[in-house]
């Protein structure tokens, strides 16, 4: 059998299982080389600041809507995240299926410490976990981040509205978002439904900027930094509210 340079390569192309195994060992040599100089043997500072730390977010988003995230090994550092976690923010994200905060901004495991309820609205088990990202991991920004079409909060609506019965345990999330769409009534907006979305966002960053004691004092001290955005379903861009 040949083995010469030019009847390599022809049968290389001619043969799609060659073409597979070359393809695969390409990979392999690229992640031996290229991905594993992404590893460090520290976890990077979150000392960056909040204006900082929403640009890296924004900016991964854009990237994320664009489809071009960044190429990433996601066994990078986790050894040295054994020892500690150093996130750039923490956010309030609504627990639907449909918005994956880490993906959404483009950002590397142990960058985004994150907070899950359906129709993202502060309880009291989640502030405690804001005041424990903010106090001990430092993070110094806070997102609440909402999303469209969220069921959450179109089913407080219907129960304001329409008077629908919900079972179980959901009318207690109803009353944690009915504020919202109550104040976004006030207003006599065209579509309630994404208003109220948008003031259960604002009503959730007012919360946190005001909780104390801990939130509070950092909000005004400059340590902390708290800002609310939507997730759109359809184009996976987030707009601050």
């Amino acid at each position: 059998m040949c083995d010469c340079a030019d009847c390599l390569t022809a049968s290389t192309l001619d043969n799609p299982r060659r073409r597979l195994l070359l393809g695969a060992a390409g990979l392999a040599a690229f992640g031996a080389t290229g991905w594993a100089e992404t590893a460090y043997a520290e976890v990077p500072s979150n000392d960056i600041g909040g204006e900082e730390a929403l640009k890296r977010l924004l900016a991964g988003n854009a990237r994320y809507a664009a489809n071009k995230p960044n190429m990433r090994d996601f066994s990078a550092g986790r050894a040295a995240r054994v020892k500690t976690q150093k996130p750039i923010a923490a956010i309030l994200s609504c627990s639907d299926s449909r918005v994956a905060p880490e993906l959404a901004f483009d950002q590397n495991p142990g960058d985004v410490f994150i907070v899950r309820v359906a129709g993202n609205f502060v309880n009291d088990d989640g502030l405690a976990s804001f005041e424990y990202a903010a106090k001990f991991l430092n993070v110094p920004l806070i997102v609440v981040l909402g999303h469209n079409n969220c069921g959450a909060v179109d089913a407080t609506v219907k129960v304001l509205k329409e008077n629908a019965e919900l079972p179980g345990h959901l009318p207690e999330l109803v009353n944690a978002i009915k504020p919202a769409v109550e104040r976004a009534s006030q207003g006599e907006p065209k579509n309630l439904l994404a208003a109220a979305i948008a003031e259960n966002v604002r009503l959730a960053v007012q919360r946190l900027q005001s909780a104390q004691p801990v939130l509070k004092s950092m909000v005004e001290q400059k340590k902390l930094m708290v800002a609310g955005g939507a997730y759109d379903l359809a184009t996976g861009k987030v707009t601050l509210v």
